[in-house]
């Protein structure tokens, strides 16, 4: 019969296992009978293969394992939903049965990257510079602003816990208790089921310190990441310090508080010239018209009908909501010819092409993408999410637009407060984030409101916020006139405003979103590729079937009864889904 090779698979990959002919008879029949999947444990001596028989394309295929002794430990059942090796599964399949998912090599690598790097910031944090892994509550009291929160009924009928958005307060408490350190891998809760890009639980790295500055904080940081980073699976760690990029600065060249600085294509305001050439006809008499453009490298060719069409569309959508949203969405294309450049698309008068050339640094074949309206901060925002869209258009159609690298930059000088769409100013961040120091006189002036930067940082990662955090108000009377401003009830907030009438130190800190930061660095465009047992986008577990149904007896036992007309079921999506920024922007 001669010798017999199989395949053994473990999380690390394939080994082959030799059966020499004296041994066939007493477990060929056992294998040939279990199916794929089943476990089976075999022991033996590891030798290195026949030089003819070596297989380059397998990482263990220099080598073979000549079985001494296999046992069939529990054979799997021969009509699995899926097999690891099935690529072409669907990921709700996937979800069901998680636990299948898992034998996936992907998989594996991404939870043993997330645990390798979770280790080398707790080594970091506690064992070089002292903090303390604190714990804290999951059951809390609901606070006021950001997302909405998970209740939990009680047995006092009428009173509900609520899940926390981050442990926020419970970081504040511990500075005013002299824990100066902390620091802790926290889970955290929303319920946004309706929104594709969030998961109901996320898990975050979140530290608070006493003593502390801003610059402080974001250099921990940045040496927090250089020493966790997964040099084994990413090479070299990227270079410190992080560039910092104000928000103003931030808005005005990306149009995103959180740009992609993997490639240029920079906006650029061009209201003068655009105004004194009448670029945009009669739209550009308004005085409060503003004209942004942007350049799309060699994208003459590409940035065409279709191109342009899905461009407007995204624009006209991104402030289809927002008080003056006209805009207007406009394409110049410059071809080469023999006789010189050829300008198409939004007209660009003859006498000026050059200028307007030299102004924006187009050379011949690229595109120049403008946006007119009568909103600044309206052109900035649609012409950002323009600029992204062109990014993607450009790669899909072979053009290489952004770099491979890991590019990390902090987003400082956030606006303090923001007036919403009801006309009532919200923090942009959280209401415990403290005015830049230079500016606290400003409270006392709500027609400078606006003005108030606050002293807020976020980490932005290829285009992502992986991380968020602020110097705190430390003042118990500052944070009543906050609150106040914010038309928050003080007595939601008694205990905290309690504790910082005691003496608090003045602190900070900073929360990263660990889910999103480890799908990164995985190359996965979903955070649930990097979460162990993840939630779909309308927050089901399809592997255990919940959220489920309970008793009228448990509904009793905690005082509640169930509206069934009230049910509004969600649809679930598989798109891409973002752990958002570890901090959460709300007071939780």
């Amino acid at each position: 019969m001669g010798q017999q090779f199989w395949l053994l698979r473990d999380w690390s990959g394939l080994l082959q296992i030799l059966i020499n002919e004296q041994r066939q008879e007493q477990w060929l029949d056992m294998l040939q009978k279990a199916s794929l999947e089943s476990v089976v444990a075999v022991r033996g001596l590891v030798q290195p293969r026949p030089e003819e028989q070596a297989n380059s394309d397998m990482p263990t295929g220099e080598i073979e394992l000549h079985a001494a002794e296999i046992k069939l430990l529990n054979p799997a059942l021969s009509n699995l939903p899926f097999l690891p090796h099935n690529r072409q599964v669907t990921e709700q399949v996937r979800l069901r049965y998680r636990y299948l998912d898992f034998r996936q090599t992907p998989l594996q690598r991404a939870l043993r990257l997330r645990s390798s790097v979770l280790m080398g910031m707790r080594h970091f944090l506690h064992d070089q510079h002292g903090f303390v892994d604190v714990e804290t509550p999951y059951l809390f009291r609901r606070t006021p602003g950001g997302a909405r929160e998970f209740l939990v009924p009680s047995q006092q009928a009428g009173k509900f816990y609520s899940l926390p958005q981050s442990p926020q307060q419970f970081k504040q408490l511990l500075m005013v208790g002299g824990l100066d350190r902390y620091f802790q891998i926290a889970r955290c809760f929303r319920d946004e089921s309706r929104n594709p890009e969030k998961q109901p639980e996320f898990t975050q790295l979140d530290i608070e310190m006493s003593f502390v500055d801003t610059e402080s904080i974001l250099g921990l940081i940045e040496d927090l990441l250089v020493a966790s980073w997964p040099s084994s699976h990413l090479g070299s760690p990227p270079s410190i310090p992080f560039p910092r990029l104000p928000y103003a600065e931030a808005m005005a060249s990306y149009g995103i508080d959180k740009p992609d600085t993997r490639f240029g294509m920079k906006i650029h305001d061009i209201t003068a010239f655009a105004r004194h050439h009448s670029l945009f006809g009669t739209i550009t008499n308004d005085r409060d018209c503003t004209v942004l453009a942007m350049v799309a490298p060699n994208g003459d060719s590409l940035c065409r009908t279709a191109f342009e069409k899905q461009a407007k569309l995204i624009l006209e959508n991104e402030v289809r909501h927002q008080p003056r949203n006209k805009v207007r969405l406009g394409i110049t294309r410059i071809s080469r010819e023999e006789t010189g450049n050829k300008f198409s698309g939004l007209r660009i008068p003859s006498n000026v092409q050059s200028e307007f050339m030299d102004m924006l640094k187009v050379n011949a074949d690229d595109a120049v993408i403008m946006c007119a309206g009568e909103d600044r901060v309206n052109c900035q925002k649609g012409l950002g999410k323009v600029r992204l869209f062109t990014a993607d258009y450009l790669e899909e159609n072979g053009l290489k637009v952004r770099s491979d690298k890991f590019d990390f930059l902090w987003v400082i000088d956030f606006p303090l407060f923001v007036n919403s769409d009801k006309g009532q100013w919200e923090s942009a961040h959280h209401p415990f984030t403290a005015p830049v120091a230079e500016e606290m006189h400003m409270l006392n002036d709500p027609q400078r409101w606006g003005e108030m930067r606050g002293q807020h940082y976020d980490l932005v990662l290829n285009g992502a916020e992986v991380g968020g955090g602020s110097i705190r108000v430390h003042s118990a009377a500052m944070q009543r006139r906050i609150l106040d401003l914010l038309r928050i009830d003080h007595e939601e907030l008694k205990h905290l405003l309690e504790a910082l009438d005691s003496g608090c130190p003045p602190h900070g800190g900073i929360a990263l979103g660990l889910d999103r930061l480890i799908s990164i660095y995985a190359g996965s465009s979903s955070i649930r590729d990097v979460i162990a047992f993840p939630k779909t986008a309308a927050g089901n577990d399809l592997m255990s079937s919940s959220p489920c149904s309970v008793t009228k007896s448990d509904l009793d036992f905690y005082h509640i009864s169930v509206n069934e007309n009230a049910k509004t079921p969600l649809e679930d999506s598989f798109d891409s889904v973002d752990d958002s920024s570890a901090e959460t922007k709300a007071a939780a």
